[in-house]
């Protein structure tokens, strides 16, 4: 930008200038244009196993808070394994957004060589004025460019998208900083909580509200966030431990065991989560579950979700939401997981805070020193130094993370390194509408 402005001269900073200031009444006239101010649930099924996969429409629903940005309405990240676009008659992309979701993760596992499953997903766009089209896209894993696997037409009047609400579940509100849609909206869900248990979560969702707040960049973005709480209510406190064979009456099911890893907590139906949420403001969903025993997980565009009471919850709750908020990638190595060649050495991750140097150039290179090794040894003397240091992803080699130890990384890291910084800084500017996507205007 810096580049720019000088080469441009006086002139261009002043059409710069004007032109920012009157960008959000444009994207304020498109949004109206096309939308109003609720939100449409698409359920969706994914089926397949690890070579083929095909998605099915199940049911939409309308719901009614759009919470998400009104002027950045097409995603500027090209994250995720899969994206939706929403069309006009003519073609026009009006919405868009990149994905994960449980189902991409378990085509990469051992059974899903032999076996094919289904997962439900649910995925949300303004309700929209006038007939579109949604389509969803998977990423190529040889080529990383996207294919399409289905298209749903939406017609806004139609009577069969249900408008019940399934659920009467209390909304809180613990950090209120203005109008939703001019906000990073996050949302604190409970998860085997039972009536009598319901003031344990309020304290628990004020205090995970205090841990992302004590991490930057979030302490100083704060005045950019609303933190909100839903009381969803369980008949069992806890969650299911399956390879103990206990099991919980809980309202999202969530479950220990995913993938046969220990340690991996999810809530394998995303449409049950999204129910849940229905009546609730949110950008972001993540999960509090009643337990104590270490786990959790986070998925991008999907949800992030941990255990409330290990001595570890905070960093957990900050990693996990690190993937389901920003897209950041696991920085580590060395811990067991189910996964199979989770990545493709020969093409560049799109995870920002990831590179195999296909496309470094995409990356952090130019937050490199001069005086700094590449590849960067993985050695204390580099603690603190932005680099290029081996290890990342689940691999050992060929992949690079930018830090010797990052929240990414381990537990212990003293916070985020400067790239995953700036990835959650510019995740943030995307939710309130800022106009450059850097970190700062």
């Amino acid at each position: 930008m810096n580049k720019l402005i000088k080469a441009a001269g006086t002139a261009f900073l002043l059409l710069i200038i004007l032109t920012a200031g009157n960008s959000s009444l444009f994207a304020d006239s498109t949004y109206d244009k096309y939308f109003t101010n609720e939100r449409l649930r698409l359920d969706v099924i994914f089926a397949g196993d690890a070579s083929t996969q095909s998605v099915f429409l199940e049911e939409l629903a309308r719901e009614p808070f759009w919470s998400g940005p009104r002027v950045n309405l097409t995603d500027p990240f090209n994250y995720g394994e899969y994206r939706y676009t929403v069309t006009d008659s003519s073609g026009n992309v009006i919405f868009s957004k990149g994905f994960n979701n449980l189902f991409q993760e378990w085509r990469t596992t051992a059974e899903a060589k032999t076996v094919k499953k289904a997962f439900n997903g649910s995925y949300h766009i303004p309700f929209p004025k006038i007939k579109v089209t949604v389509t969803f896209y998977e990423r190529e894993k040889e080529s990383g460019s996207f294919r399409e696997l289905g298209r749903f037409p939406v017609d806004p009047d139609d009577k069969l998208i249900l408008s019940d609400k399934p659920n009467r579940f209390k909304t809180d509100t613990i950090v209120y900083n203005g109008n939703p849609a001019e906000k990073l909206d996050i949302l604190f869900i409970a998860e085997g909580y039972t009536e009598n248990e319901m003031q344990k979560f309020r304290d628990d969702a004020l205090r995970f509200s205090r841990y992302l707040f004590e991490m930057e960049p979030y302490k100083s973005r704060k005045s950019d966030i609303n933190v909100w709480s839903l009381e969803s209510v369980s008949e069992d406190s806890g969650t299911d431990l399956p390879h103990k064979d206990i099991w919980k009456n809980t309202i999202l099911s969530s479950t220990f065991y995913t993938f046969r890893i220990d340690r991996y907590l999810t809530a394998p139906n995303q449409k049950t989560v999204a129910s849940v949420a229905s009546s609730s403001h949110f950008d972001a969903l993540y999960v509090i579950v009643n337990t104590d025993i270490y786990g959790g997980g986070g998925i991008y565009n999907f949800y992030g979700l941990s255990m409330a009471d290990h001595p570890q919850s905070a960093p957990v709750f900050l990693h996990e939401l690190g993937h389901s908020l920003a897209g950041l990638g696991d920085e580590y190595y060395s811990s067991a997981v189910a996964y199979e060649d989770f990545y493709n050495l020969k093409r560049e991750p799109w995870e920002p805070n990831l590179t195999t140097l296909v496309d470094f150039d995409s990356k952090w290179r130019d937050k490199i020193q001069k005086s700094t090794p590449v590849p960067t040894p993985n050695e204390e003397i580099y603690k603190g130094v932005t680099g290029l240091f081996e290890g990342g992803g689940y691999m050992s080699k060929g992949i690079y993370r930018p830090y010797l130890d990052c929240r990414m990384k381990t537990n212990s890291a003293e916070g985020f390194c400067p790239v995953c910084t700036e990835a959650i800084n510019r995740m943030i500017d995307y939710y309130t509408g800022k106009k450059y996507l850097g970190g700062v205007e």
